[in-house]
């Protein structure tokens, strides 16, 4: 069964991000499902064919992934961060959904300025690892601030939170960015998100049993043997 990727976009977000979102979504087996907070808005509706669902009807039982590409839209729409910067308020909706996909262990995919809303919802409960580019830029330095991990990141590169489940990539937050590299960053990324998500209704794991080692815990430590196992009795 074809992933479900829940691609959330909204008035301003960066078209070619999302068109090359969708397009790698496609190539690795997926399907994209378009949600926005208006999704009766024409251009959205053109970017996904006709089919737009409202964001408020977004279930992450019923998705595999959440990619969120940039633009505007990030900053006026899907927050206020144009406007209050590190005191931003996000979107309830994008809020629900992002709390809820963390919990779920939904991995989650964020391009260009996108991950200013992983900082500002996740940054403060698992100080999640984000890239917006280059270092010391206004949002790399209001992500932290937010309560991020906060790391540089090459223009075709992701940046990887294995333990949070979150995948960045800069896109067009570098000024001399074109469609090729964001193209290959969007890429990596999906195929990243491929990568860290689990079948639908599957549990997250428990902590391991007491005395054993989980998969890939590694060899015994040096100098220490295993146990041997106990001798039959003699005359048997």
């Amino acid at each position: 069964m074809a992933r479900r990727v829940g691609l959330v976009v909204a008035d301003g977000t960066e078209l070619g991000e999302a068109v090359l979102a969708a397009l790698s979504i496609e190539r690795a087996g997926g399907e994209a499902v378009f949600f926005a907070p208006d999704a009766t808005l024409p251009v959205l509706r053109s970017l996904s064919r006709g089919t737009v669902a409202a964001l408020s009807s977004a279930n992450v039982e019923q998705l595999d992934m959440l990619v969120f590409p940039g633009g505007s839209g990030v900053g006026t729409t899907l927050s206020n961060y144009d406007d209050k910067g590190a005191l931003c308020v996000v979107h309830p909706e994008v809020v629900r959904l992002l709390r809820a996909a963390h919990s779920r262990r939904r991995p989650l995919g964020f391009i260009c300025l996108a991950p200013i809303l992983a900082a500002r919802v996740l940054g403060p409960i698992a100080g999640v690892r984000v890239t917006l580019g280059h270092k010391g830029t206004p949002p790399d330095k209001h992500a932290a601030v937010m309560g991020a991990d906060v790391r540089h990141c090459p223009l075709r590169d992701i940046v990887v939170d294995e333990k949070a489940r979150v995948v960045s990539t800069p896109g067009y937050m570098y000024e001399e960015a074109r469609l090729s590299d964001v193209a290959i960053g969007v890429d990596k990324l999906v195929r990243a998100l491929f990568t860290l998500a689990k079948p639908r209704g599957q549990r997250p794991p428990g902590p391991p049993t007491p005395g054993r080692g989980s998969v890939g815990s590694g060899p015994a430590p040096s100098g220490t043997r295993p146990p041997r196992s106990p001798s039959p009795p003699r005359g048997s």
